[in-house]
């Protein structure tokens, strides 16, 4: 007896079942039944997509708890109409790109010596870590006591080596970098671990090679290291680029905005319209910040992306 080729299910006319073959790919390609993403897919929905498009709505209305009214696209004409919003526009940007460039070198210089052959390397990751379990207030009220002008404990030890330091969070040239210094000092530890991450994940048959050639900790950093953590570069940049923009709790702790609204962000002039019953300028404000947060970070990530395929 003839055994035929195993091929394609055939219809009525000699025609493979396309479909057939559609859903039987679906199915290898699908890892887990659907059913199994449903929980998933309804805490998206109920915590991020409702809450937005109320958003979205609401930003168009004057409303309390118990009203609304119609407004149409007068809150964000009263937005964009606030003498302090360009300066809240251009310190969110700098602080972002502070905040994240720094992340990025300190974080890969510390996965760089947190997954050298240290004793106390495990110690080490643990204290670097640790400023991120903390909460971001606690982490304000502290820095703000510490950074005061006559009897914070920065300029007191400063003033033992016959330097006098500055108002740091007084001065308008100062405030926001203070901050920003203060944020690194408090996220870097995140970056640390996504860099500890990548760099174990290297085969050491890279090293090696390096080893043979006669090449150094610099040509190890520069040739295998630096090249091959690219992933979680772009991981942190992406993560602490959106967490820039995003910032509020730690600039409100220690600043306020202030002096003046020299260190105000976007997120922290939203805050101040909603302390003063504005709530349908508030929600137009968070609105225009998440447009903000998507227009910038979508293109950078894409360059990411395009930049590590091209890897």
């Amino acid at each position: 007896m003839t055994k035929q080729a195993v091929g394609p299910r055939a219809g009525s006319d000699g025609v493979p079942d396309q479909r057939h073959a559609r859903a039987s790919h679906n199915r290898q390609r699908s890892a887990y039944p659907y059913w199994l993403y449903l929980p998933a897919a309804v805490v998206y929905l109920v915590i991020f997509l409702v809450p937005t498009v109320m958003a979205f709505y609401f930003a168009l209305t004057r409303w309390t708890l118990f009203d609304s009214t119609f407004v149409g696209l007068q809150n964000f004409r009263d937005f964009f109409a606030e003498q302090n919003l360009r300066i809240g526009f251009a310190n969110t940007v700098i602080y972002a790109v502070l905040t994240s460039g720094l992340k990025v070198v300190l974080g890969l210089l510390l996965g760089v010596v947190l997954t050298s052959r240290l004793r106390t390397r495990g110690f080490l990751r643990s204290v670097v870590f640790f400023p991120v379990l903390v909460s971001t207030v606690a982490v304000g009220i502290t820095f703000s006591v510490l950074l005061k002008p006559d009897t914070g404990l920065v300029n007191r030890t400063l003033a033992l080596i016959g330097v006098e330091g500055p108002d740091w969070l007084g001065d308008a040239n100062t405030a926001l970098l203070s901050v920003a210094l203060v944020d690194v000092w408090k996220g870097v530890g995140l970056a640390t671990v996504i860099y500890i991450a990548g760099i174990l994940s290297i085969p050491r048959d890279y090293y090696q090679a390096v080893a043979v050639d006669g090449g150094g900790a610099w040509h190890r950093f520069r040739h295998v290291t630096l090249p091959l953590s690219r992933p979680a570069t772009f991981s942190v940049i992406i993560l602490s680029f959106i967490g820039g923009l995003r910032s509020f709790d730690l600039i409100w702790t220690m600043t306020r905005g202030g002096p003046g609204f020299t260190s105000d962000t976007v997120a922290s002039i939203i805050y101040k319209q909603y302390q003063a019953g504005f709530f349908g300028l508030s929600t137009a404000g968070n609105v225009i910040l998440f447009v903000l947060v998507t227009a910038l970070v979508l293109p950078l990530n894409h360059f990411l992306s395009r930049r590590q395929v091209a890897l």
